[in-house]
């Protein structure tokens, strides 16, 4: 038997710690996913996907990316007035955006094409609020090393929004139980992640607005290059929901939705997890040898492992699996994510290691691979709908030109982890 995690490691029981609390997290949505498709039909995941894409992207900026900052300061004083410079963009933004909604919102509807969208927008601004702030609480936590914290926060979650979706939705029809769920859930996870901060009354009269400017100024490159490069990235993934409900039909995104869901299952129990703490590890990595190609090889070679046996087996049961589960309405979400498993594959390995853009402040090549995948996906949908292509070549399309590129972003993660690739190749780049 092949021991993926050595317990004695520091790296891997807090992997464990954080997948253990990831897994209960993501077995509840799964497990009771049965009956969720029974309850609601694809139109209703369609529009949920439809909400969820607009506050993805307004979301992505919430805090001008200002979270990510929050790890990197040796003093706790600067952290938490990185966080709360994170937090404060996040406030004025979700105004902003409710004033926006009230004044325009008969253009905003006209813009996405779907009608149905209209009364949700008004939730938008508080979706946005609560996201922003789990970014900032994550992070955090994360450099406080509260994983115990983390791991209790995403099945508190989870519980939430099983619920919430559960409940309104036997009371009542369409989409309200499944976007209550999402904004109940974030509200009740960010409860339990504030406590660690407000129980330091300490470290929060810390807190003034001249050290948060400061922060800004000190990590203005997160502004200034990862929020144009999470912005492109958020966009490049969810401007294709929007693109396929409006281009297509929203039924056709509910499909794609669902399938999304499936595959990214180990994304969901593996990446975020092994993420997080690659990230502090390859911190550590870099102050001590001004490297991180040890941490690197490690995670990747962990994600193989786990990834491929279980997207081999999934190729071939897949289809008929979704239509024993989900009910045989939702066996064309099992096609299309037969075709998908390349994509979840390659990206599987690829993305807890994208943090290495962030170790060695190189955010930049962020940017540039987001840019890519933005040209990519809105070409390829743009193209097969002008060409007349149905959603089956479209997806293979997409599945064959996305997996040679996260392959190759793979490779470059690779070699800039291992710090020479920096200096003898690209040390005169922008940071």
């Amino acid at each position: 038997m092949i021991r993926l995690f050595k317990p004695k490691s520091e790296f891997s029981r807090n992997v464990l710690t954080l997948m253990t609390g990831t897994t209960i997290a993501q077995a509840i949505p799964i497990a009771i996913s049965p009956i969720l498709t029974r309850i609601y039909t694809p139109e209703d995941f369609g529009l949920f996907a439809l909400f969820l894409a607009i506050t993805n992207i307004i979301g992505s900026v919430a805090n001008g990316r200002y979270e990510l900052a929050i790890m990197l300061p040796e003093e706790d004083e600067d952290a938490i007035n990185t966080a709360a410079l994170g937090f404060s963009i996040s406030s004025i933004l979700s105004v902003l955006i409710l004033i926006l909604v009230i004044l325009f919102n008969d253009f905003f509807v006209s813009l996405i094409g779907n009608e149905e969208i209209s009364l949700w927008l008004y939730f938008v601004p508080i979706t946005v609020f609560l996201l922003g702030l789990w970014n900032v609480l994550n992070y955090y936590n994360n450099r406080k090393k509260n994983y115990q914290d983390l791991r209790n926060a995403h099945i508190i979650r989870s519980i939430v929004l099983a619920s919430t979706h559960l409940i309104i939705g036997f009371m009542k029809s369409g989409v309200t139980g499944l976007i209550s769920g999402e904004i109940f859930s974030k509200l009740s996870a960010n409860s339990r992640l504030l406590k660690n901060i407000l129980t330091d009354k300490l470290l929060i009269s810390k807190i003034t607005k001249r050290k948060m400017i400061n922060m800004a100024k000190r990590y203005k490159n997160f502004p200034m290059i990862s929020l144009p490069s999470s912005f492109t990235t958020e966009l490049y993934a969810n401007l294709f929901s929007v693109l396929l409900s409006s281009l297509y039909n929203v039924v056709l995104l509910g499909h794609y939705s669902m399938a999304q869901r499936v595959l990214g299952l180990p994304s969901a129990l593996l990446g975020v997890s092994i993420g997080q703490v690659f990230f502090q590890s390859a911190v550590k990595e870099k102050e001590k040898t001004g490297q991180a190609r040890i941490i690197f090889k490690s995670t990747v070679k962990k994600l193989f492992l786990i990834a491929l046996p279980f997207f081999v087996a999934l190729f071939f049961i897949v289809e008929d699996l979704f239509a024993f589960v989900f009910g045989e309405n939702w066996r064309v979400a099992g096609t299309y994510s037969q075709i998908l498993i390349p994509i979840f594959f390659v990206r599987l390995l690829a993305t807890p290691v994208s943090m290495i853009n962030t170790v060695f402040e190189r955010q930049i090549y962020g940017l540039y691979i987001s840019i890519i995948l933005l040209v990519s996906n809105t070409g390829i949908i743009l193209g097969s709908y002008y060409f007349g292509l149905g959603p089956e070549k479209m997806f293979m399309i997409l599945s064959i030109v996305l997996f040679i590129e996260y392959s190759l972003f793979l490779l470059h993660y690779y070699l800039l982890s291992g710090g020479d690739y920096i200096s003898r190749i690209f040390s005169k780049s922008p940071r």
